[in-house]
C-alpha cells in the first residue's frame, strides 16, 4: 500500500525541491489507486502510536501504517488522523485497524469524499525547507510535503475532483509519476511493498521516515530493531533499469534477477516500461544483472542507489 505524508522533520538533510508559486507550471496527478481512512475520536493518537512503527505523537505527523504515512490535519474539521492506503486493501486495512480498537472509543471509515494528488517539484535545491509550496486551492483538506524525499514533493488531499484544481498549474499523466517516483527509487502501494512480504528495513522505510528505533512497542518490532542494530540488511529495494527489448507484457513480478554466472541477485519487484524496483543482494548490484523472460530472451538490468540515501560518514 501506499501511505501518504505528513509533515514530519526529516532524520537528516535531504536535497529538497521548490514551488513558488505552485502555478509556476508544477506537475502534478491524481493518484488513482489511492484511497484514505480516517481514524477518529478521543484517544486516536495512543491508538495510532501502538500500531506504527514511526512516531505519531499527534498531528502534524508522518510515519508509515500498513505500508503508509500519516497526513497533517486540522482535528476540529477532519479524523483526527488520515491514512492513505492502496484501495486494494482498502477493507482489509480498516478490519486490521479495528483489531486495535479494544476500548478505545474511535472510529475508523473510510473518507470516499477526499482525492488524493501529488505535486512533483520543479526546481532542485540544496537546503531543506525550500520556499513552502502556497494554497492551491479553497477545498483544498491537507497540504503537506511528502516526508519520503525531497524529490517527491507534495501531497495534496482535497474534495475537489476536477481539473482546475491549480490555477495555471500542468496535470500530469499518472504514468509519469510513478517513472518519477521508480527512477528515485520510491516504493508505494501493494505492487511495490506486498502485505506480508515487504519488511520495512529492505523497503528502505527507515530512509524514508518511516521507522523508529527508539519507541516501542509495534507488530514485527524485535526483528526491525535486532536488524537495525546488527547492521547488516543484505537485501534492498533498489531503484532498476532495464535494457534491450522487453516482453510485450512487460517484466512479470517476481521474476529472478541473475548475475552473469547465472547466480541469483535478488527478485524484480514492480516497476513500468523500462524502470522499476527489484529486491537485490547489496554485494551483487555492481557487477552485470538480467532477468530471462519467457520468451527465452534475456534483458539486462542496471540497479543504481539513490542520491537521496544517506551516506556513511
Amino acid at each position: 500500500m501506499s501511505l501518504i505524508p505528513g509533515t514530519c522533520s526529516p532524520p537528516h538533510p535531504w536535497p529538497t525541491h521548490a514551488v513558488s508559486p505552485l502555478t509556476l507550471s508544477a506537475p502534478w496527478a491524481r493518484t488513482s489507486s489511492a484511497s484514505t481512512l480516517g481514524w477518529e475520536g478521543p484517544r486516536s493518537r495512543p491508538g495510532q502510536s501502538a500500531e506504527v512503527c514511526g512516531h505519531a505523537p499527534g498531528p502534524p505527523s508522518g510515519a508509515p501504517v500498513f505500508a503508509g504515512r500519516l497526513p497533517e490535519c486540522d482535528c476540529s474539521e477532519v479524523p483526527a488522523f488520515l491514512l492513505e492506503c492502496d484501495r486494494a486493501v482498502l477493507g482489509a486495512l480498516q478490519t486490521h485497524l479495528g483489531l486495535y480498537k479494544i476500548r478505545r472509543k474511535v472510529i475508523v471509515e473510510p473518507c470516499p469524499e477526499l482525492c488524493v494528488w501529488s505535486v512533483l517539484p520543479c526546481t532542485p535545491v540544496e537546503a531543506y525547507g525550500a520556499a513552502p509550496l502556497r494554497e492551491p486551492a479553497k477545498r483544498t483538506t491537507i497540504l503537506a510535503r511528502d516526508p519520503r524525499t525531497g524529490c517527491m514533493g507534495w501531497r495534496l488531499l482535497t474534495q475537489d475532483k476536477g481539473l482546475a484544481l491549480v490555477s495555471s498549474g500542468q496535470l500530469g499523466d499518472l504514468r509519469d509519476y510513478h517513472r518519477h517516483r521508480y527512477q528515485h527509487g520510491v516504493p508505494e502501494g501493494v505492487h511495490d511493498l506486498p502485505p506480508g512480504v515487504a519488511l520495512p528495513l529492505e523497503s528502505n522505510l527507515a530512509f524514508m521516515n518511516g521507522v523508529s528505533f527508539s519507541k516501542g512497542c509495534y507488530i514485527g518490532q524485535e526483528l526491525t530493531a535486532r536488524t537495525h542494530h546488527m547492521g547488516v540488511i543484505r537485501k534492498r529495494l533498489f531503484p532498476v533499469r532495464l535494457s534491450g527489448p522487453l516482453p510485450a507484457g512487460g517484466i512479470t513480478p517476481g521474476s529472478l534477477v541473475l548475475t552473469e554466472s547465472g547466480q541469483a541477485a535478488g527478485k524484480y519487484r514492480a516497476g513500468q516500461g523500462d524502470v522499476g524496483l527489484a529486491l537485490l543482494r547489496s554485494e551483487k548490484i555492481k557487477g552485470p544483472l538480467h532477468i530471462r523472460t519467457s520468451e527465452s530472451g534475456r534483458v539486462a538490468l542496471t540497479a543504481s542507489v539513490p542520491d537521496w540515501w544517506p551516506t556513511a560518514k
